[in-house]
């Protein structure tokens, strides 16, 4: 058995290890327990590795979860601008790409490699492969019990992530240990994910970027839950892009629900859609020797109109002119919202983030410690707390942690 430590933290993504220099700088004898061959494995991945770590633009609804206003407090006390000061102390020269924080070398790597600096500065003790297996709340502090050995804290952070991501560290783990420790789980989904579709023509549309406005149905095309604009991404399998992984912690938890799920897709998001049929119109109309398809060119990507005058039963090599108007409404309405089904998403493996988790009525929000084992605290994605894309769910991580901290220092 180890040295008695001031803090335990499990987990060394971007949470724990922002948790462990809080704590360390100020004196507490730190020990993570982390159980891959390395620390911070998932940071280095975020931002496609470039590292969005905070957002001064803070919409209404970028925080999600059955209490989404639990994050509130924590935001408050560690915002952006105190994330931007606390890297900028460790070298991070900040990049604002409007309102979108980046380091300036636009590198993960960097990040993490001044935090690991800073854990050898302060003497964290690091230790890896450690497979938790149990937390055992003694009259003073806790137990710890793992594959390489057993280890004694007065507090603990669980900061073990979410259930994305197996292969950087986010594997669920962590519910397994607040499970035993009597903390209720909501059900973990992949978000931040693209959609597998029902229809055929994704394969011929792989590789198609396009501006386009995505909305979201469950059950039926009457039941609207969300939507959001940006670069739509058609892939193979379905849709991709950040509009999608926007909405997309709403069908995921549908489709773990086995409700119907529903997206409809605007091609033409600036347009309102009398403008798009009077466009329409003209094009088919007033163009001499054309045909459908021909009509069409420069108006949306090659490769889609074909799909969409096809869905819309219309010959790509029919006279414009003999395009009826009944053909042609229903061609605006594909262009305006054209209907995809959503059979799933796109796998944990290649989700962003995890929706769910330890639910925050557990969680006293001004500390983040447990309301059921006093010294036990909770930071990161392994809480019922995810953000849309943007830097969020890193903020998260930084302001949960360092409430965290500060409550095991005062």
């Amino acid at each position: 058995m180890s040295k008695k430590k001031d803090v335990i933290i499990i987990g060394g993504g971007a949470s724990g290890l922002f948790a462990a220099i809080i704590c360390a700088k100020a004196g507490k004898k730190v020990l993570i327990l982390e159980h891959k061959d390395r620390i911070g494995k998932k940071l280095l991945a975020t931002g496609n590795g470039k590292c969005n770590y905070t957002n001064l633009l803070m919409p209404k609804g970028c925080y999600r979860g059955e209490h989404p206003e639990f994050v509130s407090y924590a935001l408050n006390i560690f915002g952006a601008e105190d994330t931007i000061t606390f890297f900028k102390e460790l070298g991070i020269f900040p990049k604002n790409k409007n309102g979108y924080i980046y380091p300036n070398s636009e590198q993960a790597a960097s990040v993490l490699e001044v935090m690991e600096m800073a854990l050898s500065y302060y003497h964290v003790q690091i230790v890896c492969k450690e497979e938790v297996t149990e937390i055992i709340p003694e009259k003073k502090g806790f137990t710890v019990k793992g594959n390489q050995g057993t280890y004694q804290g007065e507090n603990i952070i669980l900061a073990a992530g979410g259930q994305v991501s197996a292969k950087l560290g986010s594997d669920g783990s962590g519910y397994k240990l607040a499970k035993k420790l009597g903390h209720k789980v909501i059900k973990p989904v992949p978000a931040l994910i693209g959609f597998k579709c029902k229809e055929n023509y994704f394969k011929e549309l792989a590789g198609v970027r396009t501006e386009a406005e995505v909305s979201l149905f469950i059950d039926d095309l009457n039941h609207y839950v969300a939507k959001d604009r940006g670069e739509l991404q058609l892939t193979n399998y379905g849709i991709s892009g950040i509009p999608v992984f926007q909405i997309s912690r709403f069908g995921s938890r549908a489709i773990k629900d086995r409700k119907k799920v529903f997206v409809k897709i605007d091609f033409l998001p600036n347009m309102e859609k009398e403008e798009v049929y009077k466009l329409i119109w003209h094009r088919f109309r007033e163009t001499e020797g054309k045909t459908a398809s021909q009509a069409m060119i420069g108006l949306l990507n090659k490769k889609l109109c074909s799909v969409l005058l096809a869905e819309s039963k219309i010959d790509l090599h029919s006279p414009s002119k003999e395009i009826s108007k009944r053909q042609q409404n229903r061609l605006v309405d594909n262009i305006k919202g054209m209907c995809i089904t959503i059979l799933d998403t796109n796998g944990y493996e290649n989700a962003q983030v995890t929706a769910g988790g330890i639910d925050t009525e557990q969680i006293e929000k001004r500390t983040m410690e447990s309301k059921l084992v006093p010294g036990l605290y909770f930071a990161g994605e392994i809480v019922d707390v995810d953000g849309i894309c943007g830097g969020y769910n890193l903020q998260w991580c930084w302001s949960s942690a360092y409430t965290a901290a500060k409550d095991i220092l005062s």
